[in-house]
């Protein structure tokens, strides 16, 4: 990717972490442009906001302080990795599952 490409889709990139809510309107917003960059952030933040919601509904049966907090702490962690790559332009993929989001949604926007 080029940096015009980059510099365009970066807005973008960053509100596809905000939430399942933020990662639509970034795609939403994207289908006129098609930006790379901020295509591969969605499919990211996409993956990392599906994934929250399925582990947050097994944790939150579960009824402990401990295992809620760290639950918190480390979706919060990936979240913020994401966030700083699509602020300074990189395309860092989350680690541990960023090649299976970017696998499982490579539908996405083509």
């Amino acid at each position: 990717m080029d940096k015009t490409t980059i510099e365009k889709g970066k807005t973008l990139s960053f509100v596809a972490y905000l939430t399942l809510f933020g990662t639509l309107i970034a795609f939403l917003m994207n289908q006129e442009k098609r930006n790379e960059f901020t295509l591969f952030h969605i499919r990211q933040g996409l993956g990392l906001g599906l994934i929250y919601v399925l582990i947050a509904f097994v944790v939150s049966s579960l009824d402990s302080l401990m295992i809620s907090m760290s639950f918190w702490i480390f979706f919060s962690i990936l979240y913020i990795y994401g966030i700083i790559g699509a602020i300074t332009g990189k395309c860092n993929k989350i680690p541990l599952l960023g090649d299976i989001f970017q696998n499982a949604f490579k539908t996405i926007g083509q």
